[in-house]
């Protein structure tokens, strides 16, 4: 697996707080935690900016990708709201994430509490090549359910 160098600092109000681990040897994600005092109620369809108590400085080409954990999804409908979440290779500040309660039940959420996951991933810079006409595809413009809910593609007016 490729590493990248991340430097990582922690803030006062997460000094106590670990830091972001891997849970497996192969886990893609790190572990966020809630850096709050006390605890916050999500009510159902409430969200809410989450302090993680670090800061990082990521290497250039190289992105955050912040996004929900696969339990709070299930279990309690309590999701990354702007997913993925982007960090940039030069921002600086603390880690935020953005929570929503999608689900029926009000869900407390308190310190410490694994609440996201950072992904670390090589980020590309779009260099536009500016065109008259795009090349053909066999997609070509079908789009928002033109594969259909099986595989089999649709077919349109107009499809020849």
């Amino acid at each position: 697996m490729n590493e990248a160098p991340v430097a990582i600092t922690r803030l006062p109000h997460g000094a106590d707080l670990p830091w972001p681990r891997y849970a497996t040897p192969d886990s893609a994600g790190l572990d966020l935690v809630a850096a709050i005092t006390g605890e916050i109620v999500l009510a159902p369809g409430e969200r809410h900016l989450i302090p993680t108590g670090i800061a990082i400085a990521l290497p250039p080409g190289v992105e955050g990708q912040v996004r929900p954990r696969s339990g709070l999804a299930l279990r309690h409908g309590v999701t990354v709201l702007n997913a993925p979440g982007t960090i940039d290779a030069d921002y600086r500040g603390e880690i935020g994430v953005i929570l929503i309660n999608l689900g029926r039940d009000p869900f407390t959420i308190t310190r410490g509490m694994r609440i996201a996951q950072l992904i670390i991933a090589p980020c590309l810079r779009a260099n536009w090549m500016p065109t008259t006409e795009l090349p053909a595809s066999l997609r070509s413009t079908g789009g928002f359910g033109s594969t259909g809910l099986f595989g089999q593609r649709r077919e349109r007016a107009g499809d020849a």
